[in-house]
């Protein structure tokens, strides 16, 4: 049996609104179905203010365009991260500052942000490992005692909820993937959440490459024309047409999703309670859209190990991010302590399949090849 770690999503409804764009004659971006996912977005999921971008990583370009982000400032983040959650402030100038994880989750140590803050810190990242929460009220406590943005990345977590407020939605600013790899997705998309109401009018210029279109469209002036730095963010309405298919079934891909990711912690428990392996740990408090199922084994070489095992009888478990202050482009500039559990979800952490379309039999087969892993 093969079983593979990813299968985008494909609901059958995508092509038939796919045709309904062609047949419209208009393709390019900020159109009907643009404005019905900012809709659902807003309405249904409950975030202040949405807007499409091509991808997470350029709704956190955005954010850090519309918070003045640049040369001399500091951003605090996970070392546990994708390049990208420190690539977005790096390429503006400022001062990559990494916190370590957690010890009992890869989110990032709420304990440790204090003691990194300087007076040229301009926001904390708080990144969302798997969809689930981050303290999201010790952080925004100390960003708020300290005059600092949080920023949200919510990259994995679409659905999730903390305290019953959706993820992304409660730092100043949040953004989404609706990459491939995601519970919903359009290939390459993502979107930028708004939540500081300061903030949303730059931000629908900045959107808007800069000018003042929306005011236009709406009928407050006569011309639109460049009022402040901004770019070109929004996907097209073929990406917008293929994501609103998939975000108005969201609920149900989720609730699938978290059936399978209930059945991988029931099979792998035991494992957990003679000390093997760890299984992931979901807050009080917080809902979760199970978007990863992960163990985190005792070292690398064991990882390694069940890697290859699984490689053998056709199932696909990768690793994920490595410390971003161990990396090539960044070791010879950290200056700071050793962050020891980043460190150790780098080494020790693999992810197991999971998507829409996993059939229960096929997890079972995961399940067994784990549990054979660790008889042999």
């Amino acid at each position: 049996m093969n079983v593979i770690f990813n299968k985008p999503l494909v609901l059958g409804t995508e092509q038939e609104l796919l045709g309904q764009v062609i047949a419209s004659g208009q393709f390019s971006a900020n159109g009907e179905y643009t404005r019905k996912c900012h809709q659902i977005l807003e309405n249904e999921l409950n975030y202040r203010k949405a807007l499409l971008t091509t991808s997470c990583t350029s709704a956190l370009e955005l954010s850090a365009l519309l918070l003045n982000i640049g040369l001399g400032d500091e951003v605090i983040i996970p070392s546990y991260a994708f390049v990208t959650t420190a690539n977005v402030f790096a390429n503006r100038g400022a001062k990559i500052v990494f916190a370590d994880s957690r010890e009992d989750n890869p989110n990032i140590n709420e304990a440790q942000i204090s003691g990194l803050i300087t007076s040229k810190t301009k926001a904390i990242v708080a990144l969302h490992y798997g969809g689930v929460a981050c303290n999201m009220t010790e952080i925004v406590a100390i960003a708020r005692k300290h005059n600092i943005a949080v920023i949200e990345d919510n990259a994995q977590g679409i659905g999730s909820t903390y305290q019953g407020s959706p993820l992304g939605g409660i730092g100043d600013l949040g953004a989404i993937s609706f990459h491939e790899t995601k519970n919903v997705h359009c290939g390459e998309g993502g979107a930028l959440l708004v939540n500081n109401q300061s903030l949303i009018n730059k931000a629908d210029v900045a959107w808007d490459m800069g000018t003042n279109k929306a005011d236009y469209k709406a009928g407050k002036v006569d011309s639109y024309g460049w009022v402040a730095t901004g770019s070109s963010y929004y996907p097209s309405e073929l990406n917008a047409a293929f994501l609103f298919s998939q975000l108005q079934k969201l609920s149900s891909v989720n609730e699938q999703r978290l059936m399978l990711w209930n059945q991988y912690d029931r099979g792998l428990e035991n494992l957990e309670a003679n000390g093997v392996i760890k299984r992931p740990l979901i807050p009080e408090n917080t809902t979760h859209n199970a978007h990863t199922f992960y163990l985190v084994l005792n070292n690398r070489k064991e990882r390694d190990g069940l890697i290859t095992f699984l490689a053998e009888q056709g199932i696909g478990a990768p690793f994920h991010f490595q410390s971003l202050h161990q990396s090539p482009y960044f070791k010879d500039q950290y200056e700071g302590p050793e962050l020891r559990n980043s460190d150790q979800y780098t080494d020790c952490l693999i992810r197991l399949p999971l998507h829409h379309g996993l059939r229960p039999n096929e997890l079972e087969y995961v399940v067994n090849n784990v549990q054979a892993y660790y008889k042999n």
